[in-house]
């Protein structure tokens, strides 16, 4: 009971500590769904740019192990809960060559993304947080797998570059894409498929979808929860490499520390999407679980707005934002000429 007690003390100091980091991030999290709501932009971008905008306060003693708490505990917590919003049931749905269609489109993107930043010069560390980002479902992707990478201030400015590019990014093809679908002569069972299966972040690709009809949107819904799936095998084939290595590191990167273990947020989101494939999550908590995942993700990148030096990310040159720019062109084109060839009209 002694050692129960210590431990309860512990975390209780430790949330006390947190407690003006958190509160701050969270605050700042709010305001940029506020601002989303009404303005249509992507919430992850506000998000960003508000915790940029407070960037005196990473300094401060008081809110640091709060920012830090929220870019990683929290953030974990936000990528578990994704497993709360899919179901294996809607995938069967859908019929085998979408599935394909997907899943060949994330798979080239992320061979070819890879390539792409390797050959502009880039670490495999920024390589693979590109490609995974752009090819999975944008900045959740990315706080993902950057925390399942050995831990710098590199990491750190890669990730935010990474989640404002791709955030950026999905907002362009919010608009261009559905146009884009009909001037190729997609059906709306077609645009739901290339939609879901290149643009980057959920809201978007809801945004993108419905904008063209409801079969549209349901299947570009379906399509994008997919591609969430897929960041499980992702990350935990990422994790499993950087544990194999122990000291060896990613082509083009120094190793920090030892690799980390598999991580266990990864088997709460498997855990959640098994469970709520069987049917045993009652649609309310579903909802809830569905909206503190989103709250936690938020609240995780304003948190790294918090962290982020802009002067430190305008150094990193403009060939990061060229090679995501281009694994995004990359993946339009694979995804549009897979949905012509394989599903016709």
């Amino acid at each position: 009971m002694t050692g129960l007690a210590e431990a309860a003390r512990h975390r209780l100091a430790v949330g006390r500590r947190a407690a003006p980091g958190v509160g701050i991030s969270l605050a700042v999290a709010m305001v940029a769904l506020f601002l989303a709501s009404h303005y249509g932009a992507p919430v992850m971008l506000f998000a960003l740019l508000l915790g940029m905008a407070l960037g005196f306060l990473r300094e401060r003693e008081r809110v640091a192990p709060g920012i830090r708490l929220s870019t990683r505990t929290i953030l974990r917590v936000g990528v578990a809960l994704l497993g709360a919003r899919l179901t294996l049931t809607d995938l069967t749905a859908l019929g085998l060559t979408p599935v394909l269609i997907t899943l060949a489109t994330v798979a080239a993107t992320l061979l070819v993304g890879f390539g792409v930043a390797r050959a502009l010069g880039m670490g495999g560390r920024f390589a693979v947080l590109s490609a995974g980002a752009v090819s999975i479902c944008g900045a959740s992707a990315a706080l993902a797998i950057a925390s399942t990478l050995p831990r710098d201030e590199r990491l750190h400015l890669d990730t935010v570059l990474v989640v404002v590019s791709v955030s950026t990014l999905s907002t362009v093809a919010l608009v261009i894409y559905p146009i884009l679908a009909a001037q190729l002569g997609m059906d709306d069972a077609q645009a739901g498929v290339f939609l879901g299966a290149t643009i980057h972040d959920v809201a978007q690709v809801v945004g993108a979808g419905f904008s063209v009809s409801e079969t549209s949107g349901e299947t570009a819904t379906i399509i994008k929860l997919l591609r969430v799936a897929l960041l499980l095998p992702l990350v935990l084939g990422l994790a499993l490499v950087l544990r194999e290595r122990g000291n060896r590191h990613l082509p083009g990167q120094p190793h920090k520390r030892p690799a980390p273990p598999i991580p266990g947020f990864l088997l709460g989101f498997l855990a959640l999407v098994g469970i709520n494939s069987l049917g045993w999550l009652p649609a309310p908590l579903m909802a809830v679980l569905a909206t503190t995942s989103t709250a936690c993700l938020i609240t995780a990148v304003a948190a790294l707005g918090i962290q982020s030096q802009i002067g430190e990310m305008l150094k990193l040159g403009w060939r990061p934002i060229t090679v995501i720019v281009l694994q995004t062109l990359f993946m339009g084109a694979m995804g549009a000429m897979l949905v012509g060839y394989w599903l016709p009209a």
